[in-house]
């Protein structure tokens, strides 16, 4: 038997020798396949990684993806112990003892200053636990648990800043101490970055109590009050020690929004307010510091009156305070940067119209009180100047004293504007072509039934809303300018109706109105002004009618520096708010309100003027908003209780039975006016006016009855020229009994034909109007003028 294993067939032998069979194939070596697999000592070549081609070649691999995440983590932790060992916690800032801001008028003459600092720090001991909670509840709720900075917080904060959710801050109280206290306020990544170290470092040299206590005393609450000793003082008359859990969580809510909530400079705002304080108080009960029944049981603390520094008497605290408000709203500086002081500010101001507009109320108000006549301590004035091509303030009247009235009557926004809101439906029913009812263009000569307590008719029939006018005066039929000039409210709610609210209201943002005026809502009452916008904004809107309708925001602020480095000021741009002939029609009405309507005390500027009359609810503000080609000023008389701060009607004020527009404000308007272009060349109106504007015809008797709308057939006016305006003539028709009609002197041009047949008022010149808010919509209240 033979010792060789026997092949299986195919069976090639893993180790043939040199000299063996070879296949021709080469699988087992030869020069096709040389030192095959089964040859030893010889690696078979590796086979080759296909390339990565197209799209493949942008996808990293994971090598490539493990060896940058490992070098990032290298540079994180590198650059953090770097920036420890580096950051030292530095001697505290020089806030304590910080420079005044200096105010200036445009001329460079200084204006105010402020800057004295009203700080008194106090032992953590004592300020009482429930107001140390409140803070905490307000602005770190996880204090005492949580590492010195909240990288999740800062991460979401930065994230909704990019992504166009509103700055938010992402600071711990340790984060805001140190800024506050070591550093400063200043919006800047070196600040940021300083911040985060000297942050962790304090953290683990001082405890927390100690922190809670340097924050409390460094924060700033407003009212020129540095912590929280003084903020107890500034809002209540008190020391810290004395200060309850509602007047604690009022504190802790202000270090969010230190001016905004302040609800005595800022009755709007007291919802927000108190928003912010029900969030602290519920946070308390969220945290088990405050019991639910204790929480029920708590109301909302008003704060006390304010106490001005001496030095910021008479208009200089008014002023300063819009300009704060002007730089903090348009986010040029926080308010808190701001506070540390070393500004130096030129505002808009004018010296001389500073002057004359004091003046003017001074003359004209404030010497005409008696302190025998209770009505008279409620008498409070507001006025605003703005140039219309600039767009610049130049004059602002806050109140008789900052020292004694701390709001600002010319930037509030809590007093109805009444009947001053009706040439923005005008305006809003010439710049959207609108046409009554019965399909009848809107021009100033449109015919209108003004009958008291009349229904204004929607496209579907009776809207359930019934506007009374002035007294319960019908007027029957009457064209758009007389209306106008005798503030007929049942002609402008339906004329409302006619353009659509929704675009009264957008023409009225258009013109200056901010969007979110309170009780702006569009219902056929949005004609009667129920809406609360202030008087600087009024001025503002007017001077873009002034300017024809071209409209630029209003600025107070000239230039800001600090160390002679300018701060970037809002960029100033003009838009056309509403088309020429919008703007240049209203005037047109309203030039003939000056001349024979409500207003003609503003004839005393002798200038060629346009304005409108308002009076506010129950006669709690009356108003006249005017304007001549150089200048947009308005003045509002309103109501106050000096005790309880209560809005209340103007009746028995100077010794009159009712205060309105045609009176002392446009008696301010026109000795304001007069005084402020003195020395300068009367300028005329240049006006385009809607075609048919220029022409006037009244209905028939026949012609009254045929539509509840406004029956009257338009006039001819195909041929009216678009020009600027000049005397037409036309056929005046006869006053109402006891109305007396007057015609333009020649001296004031551009009175179109047709527009001074209103005369004067029924009821002696009185502008307000009876608004009984019959499902207007919200916001129907008594207002007219």
């Amino acid at each position: 038997m033979s010792d060789e294993q026997p092949q299986q067939p195919g069976w090639t032998p893993r180790n043939a020798g040199a000299g063996g069979p070879r296949s021709p194939g080469g699988t087992n070596g030869g020069p096709e396949n040389p030192g095959g697999p089964g040859t030893p000592g010889k690696a078979a070549k590796k086979r080759k990684r296909p390339k990565r081609k197209g799209w493949r070649r942008l996808i990293p691999t994971w090598r490539m993806v493990l060896g940058t995440v490992l070098v990032i983590l290298l540079l994180i932790i590198g650059g953090f112990i770097a920036g420890y060992n580096l950051v030292d916690i530095p001697a505290a800032n020089t806030a304590a003892t910080a420079q005044s801001n200096v105010y200036l008028y445009s001329d460079g003459t200084e204006l105010a200053r402020d800057g004295q600092v009203n700080r008194e720090n106090v032992q953590l001991s004592q300020i009482p636990l429930d107001v140390q909670r409140a803070a905490l509840s307000a602005e770190d709720r996880d204090f005492y648990s949580e590492s010195a900075i909240d990288p999740e917080a800062m991460a979401r904060a930065a994230w909704n800043t990019v992504t166009g959710k509103g700055t938010q801050g992402g600071s711990t109280i340790t984060q805001q101490y140190v800024k506050n206290y070591y550093l400063g306020q200043e919006q800047t990544i070196s600040r940021k970055v300083k911040e985060f170290f000297i942050s962790i470092k304090l953290d683990r040299e001082e405890s927390k109590n100690d922190i809670l206590e340097g924050y409390l005393n460094t924060s700033y609450f407003g009212r020129n009050a540095y912590g929280i000793q003084a903020a107890a003082q500034a809002y209540y008359g008190k020391d810290i020690q004395d200060i309850d859990v509602a007047q604690g969580a009022y504190l802790a809510s202000l270090l969010n929004a230190p001016s905004a909530y302040d609800v005595v400079a800022h009755p709007e705002n007291k919802g927000r307010a108190e928003g912010r304080w029900n969030y602290v108080l519920d946070g308390m009960v969220k945290k088990k510091w405050l019991s639910a029944s204790a929480r029920a049981g708590e109301k909302f603390p008003v704060p006390g009156k304010v106490k001005p520094s001496s030095g910021l008497s008479g208009q200089r605290g008014y002023i300063i305070q819009a300009v704060k408000d002007d730089l903090t709203s348009n986010k040029v500086i926080d308010e808190d940067t701001l506070a540390t002081g070393g500004y130096r500010i030129t505002t808009t101001l004018q010296r001389s119209k500073q002057k004359a507009m004091a003046t003017a109320v001074d003359d004209q108000v404030n010497s005409k009180l008696s302190k025998s006549r209770k009505a008279d301590r409620n008498v409070r004035v507001g006025g605003a100047s703005v140039e219309p091509d600039t767009g610049k303030v130049v004059a602002m009247y806050g109140g008789i004293d900052y020292t004694k009235q701390y709001v600002n009557n010319a930037t509030r926004r809590d007093y109805q504007v009444g009947s001053t809101f009706k040439p923005f439906v005008f305006a809003s029913a010439v710049e959207n072509r609108s046409s009554t009812q019965d399909g009848r263009k809107i021009t100033p000569n449109t015919s209108y039934d003004g009958t008291n307590h009349r229904m204004v008719q929607g496209p579907n029939g009776p809207t359930g809303y019934a506007p009374g006018n002035e007294d319960d005066v019908s007027y029957g039929h009457i064209t758009v300018s007389t209306a106008t000039d005798k503030s007929v409210n049942a002609v402008y709610a339906q004329m409302a109706e006619d353009v659509g609210p929704s675009k009264v209201q957008q023409t009225a943002v258009d013109l200056g109105i901010p969007k979110n005026t309170p009780d702006l809502n569009p219902y056929p009452s949005i004609a009667l002004g129920p809406s609360t916008a202030s008087v600087l904004d009024m001025s503002e809107a007017y001077a873009t009618l002034a300017g024809h309708g071209k409209h630029g925001t209003y600025t107070i602020v000239e230039k800001a520096t600090k160390n002679g480095r300018k701060l970037p000021l809002p960029k100033k741009s003009t838009v056309q708010g509403v088309s020429r002939q919008a703007a240049d029609t209203t005037t047109s009405i309203l030039r003939s309100v000056v001349a024979s309507g409500t207003g003609t005390a503003a004839k005393s500027a002798g200038r060629p003027a346009a304005g409108k009359t308002g009076t506010a609810e129950n006669d709690k503000a009356a108003w006249f908003a005017g304007y001549t080609p150089d200048l947009s000023t308005v003045i509002s008389v309103m109501g106050q209780d000096p005790t309880t701060g209560a809005q209340k009607p103007l009746y028995g004020a100077f010794g009159l039975s009712r205060v309105n527009g045609g009176g002392a404000p446009a008696q301010i308007w026109g000795q304001y006016t007069g005084a402020a272009l003195s020395g300068t060349p009367a300028t005329r109106f240049s006006l385009d006016l809607q075609s048919g504007a220029g022409h006037q015809s009244l209905p028939t008797p026949a012609e009254s009855s045929a539509s509840p709308s406004a029956p009257s057939s338009e006039p001819t006016s195909s041929d009216e020229p678009s020009g600027p305006a000049t005397t037409q003539p036309s056929t005046e028709p006869t006053p109402p009994p006891g109305v007396p009609s007057e015609t333009p002197s020649d001296d004031d041009p551009g009175i179109i034909g047709g527009l001074t047949d209103g005369g004067t008022d029924t009821d002696g010149g009185a502008d307000g109007g009876t608004d009984d808010g019959t499902d207007g919509g919200p916001g129907g209240g008594t207002t007219g003028g």
